[in-house]
């Protein structure tokens, strides 16, 4: 994701939450990617079978989900689809 700037990172649920200043857009947990989606974004990751966070069996996140393999592998598609997240997880004003 080098195409994107002023990226941080907190401890979340055992692995990471993702922030560009205020938007909380994904997590990093066990090796995997979540971004966070809306309803623009949310059926793209439906339709490629991606499966929303769950930190444990009790508990799921429904607004972040696992980020496609081929999206992980194309640097300029995994760019786009963070640019996408970080909108979503914008605070609303």
């Amino acid at each position: 994701m080098d195409g994107l700037s002023s990226v941080a990172s907190r401890s979340m649920f055992g692995g990471y939450g993702l922030y560009q200043g205020p938007a909380f857009f994904g997590i990093l947990s066990k090796g995997r990617l979540y971004f966070k989606t809306d309803r623009n974004t949310q059926a793209g990751y439906e339709e490629r079978g991606m499966k929303p966070f769950q930190p444990n069996a009790k508990q799921t996140l429904k607004n972040y989900y696992e980020v496609p393999a081929e999206i992980l592998e194309d640097p300029d598609q995994l760019c786009d689809w963070a640019q996408n997240a970080i909108c979503a997880g914008r605070p609303r004003s």
